[in-house]
């Protein structure tokens, strides 16, 4: 049985998706589907129940998996503690990153942090954010950056960014021109939000409760641009972070702001009692001090 065989596994079980996981993992998809069949063949167990429309794991595959997360993470630990053992700064770093927290912070992340440390390597995977706190506790990923709040008896938590929500609506609609809009004033609009992998979407729908409704979501998405693209095609409306219309088409989208809006609070977790690579630790120290 070789690494790379349950590294890839892990990869597809992870993205569900074999189309995903290749992409993921820079290899073609047959290679990638010759890989998993070799190692069904030497365990002698399918791995996926691939009959079914979305790809699962068997009970023999969930059992695989678990212990392929143990051997893999045993196995990145061991490279980490020799190049510690020398004081370099060098190796893999897996970050964690909703794919709306990727746009807005990752470029920046990894440009400046590539100029102070060129042998570190940053391996972006993005994900929604429960998922990520999951990757992280398994050790599959070093660094996870998610909306607050988070299981503090599973991770050490270190605050990130601070902002608020606004309101996003196309051009024509009622609202557009209104300074401020409360969120009871939204109980008859048709939400478009991203799907429930999503932190963003129980937080959307928590603050509509708490306002007195529950939000009529007719779309729902994993890409923030699609959103935004639906809301400017005149299909409904949305609530996102200030930063990010910075990233729309302003011609076609206008921001709001909300009476006492909501705040997106976002934070970089890594697990507890988990050993820290040195490269970890400066990214760490990198993030406080650029954000």
């Amino acid at each position: 049985m070789e690494l790379k065989d349950l590294r890839y596994f892990t990869e597809v079980a992870n993205y569900r998706s074999f189309t995903k996981a290749a992409a993921n993992t820079y290899i073609s998809q047959p290679t990638l589907s010759k890989s998993i069949k070799k190692l069904e063949t030497e365990l002698k167990v399918e791995l996926f129940e691939r009959s079914t429309r979305k790809l699962m794991l068997t009970d023999a595959g969930e059992i695989v998996y678990k212990q392929a997360i143990k051997i893999l993470g045993a196995t990145d630990e061991l490279s980490t503690l020799l190049d510690d053992l020398m004081n370099l700064p060098t190796g893999d770093i897996k970050i964690g990153i909703p794919p709306l927290i990727g746009t807005l912070f990752f470029p920046t992340i990894a440009k400046n942090f590539g100029i102070h440390y060129p042998e570190v390597s940053l391996e972006l995977i993005e994900l929604g954010a429960k998922r990520i706190e999951h990757l992280v506790d398994q050790g599959e990923v070093d660094v996870g950056i998610i909306v607050l709040p988070t299981d503090k008896t599973k991770f050490n938590t270190l605050p990130f960014i601070k902002e608020e929500f606004m309101l996003y609506t196309y051009k024509k609609h009622v609202l557009a021109e209104k300074k401020a809009v409360k969120l009871q004033q939204l109980a008859e609009e048709n939400f478009i939000l991203f799907n429930r992998e999503f932190a963003l979407h129980e937080l959307v729908i928590n603050q509509c409760q708490q306002a007195g409704f529950s939000p009529n979501i007719v779309y729902e998405s994993s890409q923030w641009d699609l959103i935004t693209e639906l809301v400017g095609s005149e299909l409904g409306i949305t609530l996102l972070p200030k930063s990010i219309f910075a990233k729309m088409d302003q011609n076609a989208i206008k921001m709001i702001p909300l009476s006492s809006p909501p705040m997106w609070e976002l934070g970089i977790i890594t697990k507890k009692d988990r050993y820290q690579s040195f490269a970890v630790r400066s990214l760490l120290q990198f993030v406080t001090e650029v954000f």
